[in-house]
């Protein structure tokens, strides 16, 4: 079956271009929140919750990826809250298309302390003008044009004529000529502009982003093929993917359009470049496919398609692929609570609250055994206490977030090369609750996919928000 595709409007995730990271600098625990400019060159708004009282100060600087210290510019300042003397913000220019990450240095009482989180810079539109400023700017342009050529004509008409004398009928000719040729000089030097401003702007449309496609059909009644599709933007390729969290696809399957049922899949690429995977047993219907990958410069991407499948006997999944049951996210009496098989059941801590768009959060999951206590035997998987799904139900919006946020680990590793366990969990016994920043995009109704693993099982919990303005 072949699948229809869908655009992709930004990288890293699908209508969510925000960045959210919650990480250690030095003793302090930080909340970053990153809003990357829409245009490049542009402005990137930092927002820092520290939740430590102890931090003095806060200073903000960009830099490219992988770029040693050295060359690093004096870092920023960002300011301090007045309402709020542990929330900062700072502003930085990001000059140039590519990947950089923006530095955190933090200095207080308990010493000094810094972290780096990997940002895309891209452009992903052309902001245009303004009606009420073209509408202010045409008539002046056109004031200054006529009035540099009457200038002209009043200087050769006039210039040297004595106080109170009138200019010759020669003169005033010679004035006309001058006026005629100065409208022919402003009129090639106005058609050089427009000219040049085609030229440009033509090749800052070649910068915008331009999102991976992805061909997707099932063969041999259970295997599924995947084959992305470059539309030839600057000289991105798609053999350059770093393995994330071992794998160089993280594919999502949600089964539509209730998406009550998700696997979280792991394809595998071969010697010609597609993806396959074995699909498990599922239903036919129409499904939607989101595949993570990250590339070698540090961007992550998201491709999405929509297939037509039938019913499909497969093989139970197995390794670190993952599937939940029927999930009732629509008609559960308990919006805050999941149940789970074997009587587990998983709570959405503090879900009963409102929820605004644009805000960062911290959305707390703990996972409850039969007898309501606190599960035991948990496991990490793929080397976190979770992974999460944030989806909005008429697929406009897909990010896949850690307990860390919602940057890739493959790009935090270039941007933290001397921590190559960055945002990896490093203990014997793991705790029975996970938490996950990030921020909803825009208003709407949102699926969230929560999964942890006990047991050796990975068990998944879906739950529905509302989100308002």
């Amino acid at each position: 079956m072949a699948a229809s595709l869908l655009a992709a409007p930004l990288i890293a995730h699908i209508g969510s271009p925000d960045i959210f990271f919650q990480g250690s600098a030095g003793p302090y625990k930080l909340l970053v929140t990153i809003r990357p400019p829409q245009v490049i060159p542009g402005i990137a708004t930092v927002e820092i919750r520290s939740l430590s009282a102890e931090v003095r100060e806060v200073r903000v600087v960009p830099l490219w990826l992988t770029e040693k210290e050295p060359l690093a510019p004096v870092p920023d300042l960002a300011r301090t809250s007045k309402d709020d003397p542990q929330f900062y913000t700072g502003s930085l220019w990001l000059m140039a298309t590519g990947s950089w990450k923006v530095r955190v240095d933090v200095d207080g009482s308990l010493g000094k302390g810094t972290l780096a989180v990997p940002v895309a810079a891209l452009s992903t539109r052309v902001l245009g003008m303004q009606k009420t400023v073209g509408a202010l700017l045409l008539p002046l342009g056109l004031l200054l044009l006529f009035g540099m050529i009457a200038l002209v004509g009043a200087g050769v008409r006039e210039a040297q004529l004595p106080v109170g004398a009138s200019p010759s009928p020669a003169r005033r000719r010679y004035a006309r000529y001058a006026m005629l040729a100065t409208a022919l000089l402003l009129a090639v030097v106005v058609w050089g502009g427009a000219q040049w401003w085609t030229a440009a702007a033509g090749d800052y449309a070649d910068k915008i982003y331009k999102p991976l496609g992805v061909k997707a059909r099932v063969v041999d009644g259970s295997q599924m093929v995947l084959q992305l599709e470059n539309p030839g933007w600057l000289d991105r390729t798609t053999d350059d993917l770093l393995p994330d969290h071992g794998h160089l696809m993280h594919l999502y399957v949600l089964h539509l359009p209730d998406m009550d049922r998700v696997w979280h899949l792991h394809p595998e690429r071969g010697a010609d470049g597609a993806f396959t995977q074995q699909l498990p047993s599922m239903a036919a219907g129409r499904y939607v496919l989101y595949g993570d990958i990250v590339h070698d410069y540090g961007i992550g991407e998201t491709v999405t398609a929509q297939l037509d499948l039938p019913e499909i006997h497969g093989k139970p999944v197995q390794g670190d692929d993952a599937e939940s049951g029927p999930l009732d996210v629509k008609g559960n009496y308990n919006p805050v609570v999941s149940e789970l098989p074997g009587g587990y059941r998983m709570l959405w801590e503090g879900g009963a609250q409102t929820i605004h768009a644009r805000r960062p959060y911290e959305f707390r999951f703990k996972l409850q055994d039969g007898a309501g206590q606190p599960a035991s035997g948990m496991e990490l998987y793929m080397g976190m206490t979770g992974h999460a799904a944030f989806v909005a139900t008429d697929g406009s919006v897909f990010a896949h977030v850690h307990p860390n946020g919602s940057v890739p680990m493959a790009a935090l590793g270039l941007a933290q090369p001397d921590n190559p366990h960055a945002g990896h969990m490093m203990a014997s016994e793991f705790p029975s609750g996970v938490s996950f920043p990030y921020g909803f995009p825009k208003p709407g109704t949102y699926r969230i996919f929560v999964q942890m693993k006990r047991g050796g099982q990975v068990l998944t919990g879906g739950f529905t928000a509302k989100v308002e303005d």
